[in-house]
């Protein structure tokens, strides 16, 4: 199963950039997962609808057809790690590769929103973009190892 986190956003700082790396190392063949960062829009004199739809257009263009679409949401569903494992041994019978879609400053296009198969939340509490993305890639890994009887996760 390939996932691929499609995301808009500036440079990380270094900590963030580091754990996301770490992550990505640590997960096997079978789970290919790779970042898509994609640039934000300039925002100078822009309403704020022109900048969504124009970073919706970016990570459309970044997408594969036919995957499976995961927005991070604030109104997306509540998980545990054990849930989140469990969605994903469901996608890996579906057959699809997965995207998960984190978006700017000022959320999803809602036209994006509308084309998600399914819409998740991090947390109940706004995390700054850098936490959010090394949160996911944490806890697809935490998924991963308890698909797979790993000692990382610990009850």
């Amino acid at each position: 199963m390939k996932l691929t986190v499609v995301t808009i956003g500036h440079r990380l700082p270094d900590w963030a950039q580091e754990a996301c790396e770490d992550y990505l190392k640590r997960f096997p063949p079978d789970w290919k997962v790779e970042v898509k960062a994609l640039k934000a829009e300039p925002r100078e004199g822009k309403p704020v609808e022109a900048i969504m739809r124009a970073e919706a257009a970016k990570m459309e263009a970044a997408m594969d057809k036919g995957v499976r679409r995961v927005i991070l949401d604030e109104r997306g569903a509540r998980l545990t790690s054990v849930q989140l494992a469990e969605r994903a041994e469901a996608w890996l019978h579906d057959g699809r590769d997965v995207v998960f879609v984190i978006g700017g400053a000022d959320g999803i296009d809602p036209a994006l929103k509308q084309t998600a198969d399914e819409a998740i939340r991090l947390s109940d509490m706004t995390l700054p973009h850098a936490l959010a993305r090394v949160l996911l890639l944490e806890q697809l890994y935490r998924a991963w190892s308890l698909r797979n009887n790993h000692p990382y996760h610990r009850a």
